[in-house]
């Protein structure tokens, strides 16, 4: 007997095709990944080119595909850490923390990638995805403490997890 079609999901998907949803899904359907690009892009842009701004914006959905977390996520992370820097993959931080993302080089390095990878956005991207599920599993599934976990610990640790919700604020208020 053929199984049963799920709300929203179309008539014509195929097996194989619904698993590959659900996998790609992973908690986060993929019509809300989707909607969540557009308001990406336009904060992006208020920060980069519009044509930097897609590109990041589309690297903030496909490296969260087939994982918890949402394209939000790792726009949020990117907006806080270097936004006053327009977004730049040049941004080097104090500490050294590189590229879009700000990964360590022992970071980078523990993912896989050398340092200078790191101004490549989408190695970065990647890694900062890999980072965060670190984090998330570090935090015992709590993505709120993962993110504050990105930051480090501490009281900078508070204020960049304060920055990240009121970035949050702004890219949901596009949804509406």
């Amino acid at each position: 007997m053929p199984e049963p079609q799920q709300i929203g999901s179309p008539l014509w998907e195929s097996s194989l095709e619904k698993e590959i949803r659900t996998v790609m899904e992973k908690g986060v359907s993929l019509e809300e990944r989707k909607a969540q690009v557009r308001p990406i892009e336009l904060e992006f842009r208020k920060k980069t080119s519009a044509p930097r701004a897609r590109n990041l914006a589309a690297l903030c959905y496909l490296k969260t595909l087939g994982t918890p977390f949402s394209p939000f996520d790792l726009a949020e992370i990117a907006l806080v850490e270097t936004g006053g820097h327009r977004l730049s993959s040049k941004a080097t931080s104090q500490m050294g923390a590189l590229g879009v993302w700000q990964l360590m080089p022992v970071m980078a390095r523990h993912h896989g990638y050398t340092p200078d990878e790191m101004r490549d956005d989408e190695k970065c991207a990647e890694a900062a995805v890999k980072t965060l599920a670190q984090k998330l599993d570090r935090a015992d599934g709590d993505l709120e403490q993962a993110k504050r976990l990105y930051c480090g610990t501490g009281r900078q640790a508070d204020a960049y997890l304060k920055k990240i919700k009121e970035t949050h604020t702004i890219l949901a208020a596009h949804l509406k």
